[in-house]
């Protein structure tokens, strides 16, 4: 991939990511790496505060998996500002790490945790068979087998939540798409269809940047960091984006797709299961064809910024195992 794309930002990127990895600590690869580490971005308090929620839950729950790697990155700044919390994190045994991204990605939304991202799998090649790049807003309520990937399978994914932007299958390409499919060399052949869990929409694989399980060693996550600077690098793209907020918004996940779809074979990956990155209340907050009330039988599930206002009758709707049910109560639970 890296043939098609500006060399200056490659090699911007790929530097950033070895004296980050340097800082890290990542040095010779361990006798026996770790089956799975945890790793997740927080950008502000409440996302720093959500990630003690979420390594909080992989204690708990996540069964043979209880005592894996749990790693945190943050900007800086927020690291430096919030010392309770760090120490909050630290006696969870979670390593909280600092991160930093290219100045012109940050004109961008969620941009940053991209870099983290390949950040983190830059850490772990040689460290671990297994990252699971998490959002901070995900809780694991049962030990998570899928996360085991198979012989031969390099990435675990969730489709987008809704199509919002994504390309209906049985559509021809726009000219957003067109432009991304152009820039990241996306081959026709490589493109299938997934469904949208919120609104069963059929459109071009298009993968939910918030949980990706990677083999560490087939560089995913750094293609991720590649890509996005290929895009955001573009007048054209740039200037679509500048129409359309949600394009904008939704750059970082677009250059995902495009990233993956350069670099894998389809058999490479893995759909998982609807009951991973299970979306509580969606409807709620976005819409949806459907209720996501019940926790029974979900393994992960995001929450989003449905707890940042009260929210009058959760606790009498929220359906699943009562003992589940009572710790995210506890945990979750802000009015």
């Amino acid at each position: 991939m890296t043939t098609r794309f500006r060399a200056r930002d490659v090699l911007r990127v790929a530097c950033l990511l070895a004296v980050m990895a340097v800082a890290d600590g990542a040095g010779a690869a361990p006798a026996r790496p770790a089956p799975l580490v945890f790793a997740v971005f927080a950008d502000d308090a409440e996302q720093l505060d959500h990630a003690l929620v979420l390594t909080e839950s992989i204690r708990t729950f996540a069964g043979a998996w209880k005592s894996a790697p749990v790693w945190i990155y943050a900007p800086p700044e927020l690291v430096a500002s919030q010392p309770a919390l760090v120490r909050d994190l630290a006696a969870r045994k979670a390593v909280v790490r600092t991160s930093e991204a290219p100045g012109a990605a940050l004109r961008y939304p969620l941009a940053a945790k991209v870099f983290a991202a390949a950040r983190a799998e830059s850490v772990a090649a040689g460290h671990a068979e297994v990252l699971a790049w998490l959002d901070e807003d995900t809780v694991v309520l049962e030990e998570p087998r899928e996360f085991r990937l198979p012989q031969g399978v390099s990435l675990g994914y969730r489709p987008v939540m809704h199509r919002r932007i994504g390309p209906r299958y049985d559509e021809p390409l726009d000219e957003f798409w067109s432009r991304v499919y152009e820039k990241l060399a996306v081959p026709p052949a490589a493109v299938f269809p997934v469904v949208t869990p919120a609104d069963s929409q059929t459109v071009r694989a298009y993968f939910n940047a918030g949980l990706l399980v990677v083999r560490p060693e087939r560089g995913i996550l750094r293609r991720w960091a590649e890509a996005f600077p290929v895009l955001y690098g573009d007048t054209a793209i740039v200037r679509m984006c500048r129409q359309d907020r949600d394009k904008a918004l939704f750059l970082h996940q677009v250059a995902l797709a495009g990233a993956v779809l350069h670099d894998l074979k389809r058999a490479e990956m893995r759909e998982l299961s609807p009951n991973y990155n299970f979306p509580l209340f969606f409807k709620e907050m976005y819409g949806a064809c459907r209720e996501f009330d019940s926790i029974a039988g979900v393994v992960t599930m995001r929450y989003d910024i449905y707890f940042r206002a009260p929210a009058p009758d959760w606790r009498e709707r929220l359906q699943g195992p009562p003992a589940v049910v009572a710790w995210l109560k506890e945990r979750l639970g802000r009015d």
